[in-house]
C-alpha cells in the first residue's frame, strides 16, 4: 500500500502477545504489522523459496527462531500456506523465551482442513476488516465507499476500478484454483456472480443453485470457500425472547461493498436505486462487523425478520445493551420506513433503535431518530457505542 493511505492509523491494535491477524487479500495486514514492528524476523510464506523450504522441512522455523534473542517478534505471512509449522512454534512458544508470533493469514480453509494447531489459545485470533471510515477521518468519501469499497489495496491504487476488476481473478487463480478448492472453476466463476443478488438479501440456496446450473450440495461447498477465504458472510435472525414468528434464512453480504459491485453484473433492466441500496446496506454491514470484532467485547451482529414481512436490517446485541438500524438509500424519510424498527421496539423496549438515510439532518419521526448515514458512519469507532 502506497500514498496517503499507507499513513492511515488503524483502529486494530496489534496485542503485545503472540496472535493471528486473518482477513482477505489487500486489507492490509503487512503494512499493519510493518508499521507497528521496526524489528522482527518476517517470514514470506507467499515466496515460492521459503514456500518450498518451510514445506520441506517445517522444523527448519526453530532452527531458526532458537538462533534468536529471547523476547524476538517472528512475523509468518501467509500462514495457511504451511500449516505444518504451526506444531513447531507450539512447542516454541512452550520454551517460554519471550518469543512473540505474528501469523498472517488471508485464508482459513486450510487451516480448518488440515486441523492446524491454533496453538492451543497460546496465541489471539483477531481480524482485519477494510477501512472504517472513522480510520479514515475527512478523507472518507460516501460516494467514493459505495462505488469502489473500503479495501485499503482498492483505495491506493492508481486506477480503482481496474484493480477491482482483477480482484476476483486473483481470488480464482491463487487461492481456488492453485488450492484445488472446486473441480469446476468455471462453474464457481459463474456462482460469485451469481450470489451476488443475494448480497444484503436472505440466502436461498435452492434458487442459486437453479440460476448457477449445479447442485445444491455444490453451492453449499461454494459458500463454505467463499467464508473461508473470507470473502463473504452470513447474519442469523434475532430471536432471543421472541415474540413473533420469525424466518430461518439468514441473510448474505461480500465482505466489501467494492468487491460486491465488481461482481454484480448490471444491464438495462437493472435498476440503478436497487444496487445502491444494497450498496449502501453493505457498507453499513462491513463497519457494525468491524467495530463488533475490534471492541473485542463479545458484541453480534444479527437481523430481524418476521414472517409476515416485518424487519429490520441490523440487531446489534453485547453488554451495552440492543441496538436495532434500519438502512435506507434515499433523502427523505417516509412513514412506512419505520414500520420495522416500530415493530421490533414493542417487542424489545429496552433497545435503542434508529433509521440511517441519505439526507444532511438529524431528525425525530414518530419517535425514531432519523441520522444521516454518512454522520454515523465517521462517528463509529470501537471505542464508542452504536448509537450514542
Amino acid at each position: 500500500m502506497t500514498g496517503e493511505f499507507s499513513v492511515v492509523e488503524r483502529f486494530f491494535k496489534l496485542p503485545k502477545q503472540s496472535f493471528f491477524l486473518l482477513g482477505p487479500r489487500g486489507t492490509g495486514k503487512s503494512t499493519l504489522v510493518r508499521s507497528a514492528i521496526k524489528k522482527a524476523l518476517w517470514i514470506d510464506l507467499l515466496s515460492e523459496e521459503s514456500f518450498r523450504k518451510y514445506s520441506a522441512r517445517p522444523e527448519f522455523i526453530t532452527e531458526v527462531v532458537e538462533g534468536l534473542p529471547d523476547h524476538s517478534t517472528v512475523v509468518v505471512d501467509e500462514i495457511q500456506r504451511v500449516p505444518s509449522i504451526l506444531n513447531e512454534i507450539h512447542r516454541l512458544i512452550e520454551k517460554k523465551r519471550g518469543w512473540r508470533f505474528i501469523l498472517t493469514g488471508s485464508s482459513a480453509r486450510k487451516l480448518k482442513r488440515e486441523g492446524a494447531n491454533l496453538l492451543g489459545g497460546r496465541a489471539l485470533v483477531n481480524a482485519l476488516h477494510p477501512f472504517m471510515a472513522g480510520e479514515l477521518g475527512n478523507r472518507f468519501s460516501l460516494e467514493k465507499a459505495l462505488s469502489v469499497g473500503m479495501l485499503p489495496l482498492i483505495h491506493a491504487a492508481p486506477d480503482p476500478d481496474k484493480q477491482l476488476a482483477a480482484y476476483a481473478g486473483v481470488y480464482l487463480r491463487e487461492e481456488v484454483q492453485r488450492e484445488g478448492l472446486v473441480r469446476n472453476l468455471g462453474g464457481f466463476a459463474r456462482f460469485l456472480e451469481v450470489i451476488s443478488f443475494s448480497h444484503g438479501s436472505l440466502l436461498n440456496a435452492t434458487r442459486v443453485a437453479e440460476d448457477t446450473q449445479v447442485k445444491r450440495s455444490s453451492i453449499e461447498g461454494y459458500l463454505r470457500i467463499l467464508e473461508d477465504l473470507l470473502l463473504s458472510f452470513q447474519l442469523s435472525v434475532f430471536n432471543k425472547r421472541a415474540k413473533r414468528d420469525v424466518i430461518a434464512h439468514p441473510k448474505f453480504y461480500y465482505f466489501d461493498t467494492g468487491v460486491f459491485r465488481s461482481l454484480r453484473p448490471q444491464g438495462p433492466l437493472d435498476h440503478v436505486s436497487e444496487l445502491e441500496g444494497q450498496c449502501l446496506e453493505g457498507l453499513v454491514a462491513q463497519h457494525l462487523r468491524a467495530w463488533c470484532a475490534y471492541r473485542d467485547q463479545g458484541d453480534q451482529l444479527f437481523f430481524w425478520r418476521t414472517r409476515w414481512g416485518l424487519e429490520v436490517d441490523f440487531v446489534v446485541y453485547g453488554r451495552q445493551g440492543i441496538f436495532a438500524l434500519e438502512v435506507k438509500n434515499a433523502d427523505r424519510v417516509r412513514s412506512d420506513d419505520l414500520k420495522g424498527l416500530a415493530a421490533f421496539r414493542e417487542d424489545y423496549p429496552e433497545a435503542r433503535v434508529a433509521l440511517l438515510y441519505r439526507g444532511k439532518n438529524r431528525l425525530l419521526v414518530k419517535g425514531i431518530p432519523c441520522l444521516p448515514c454518512e454522520n454515523f458512519l465517521r462517528n463509529l469507532g470501537p471505542l464508542s457505542p452504536v448509537l450514542s
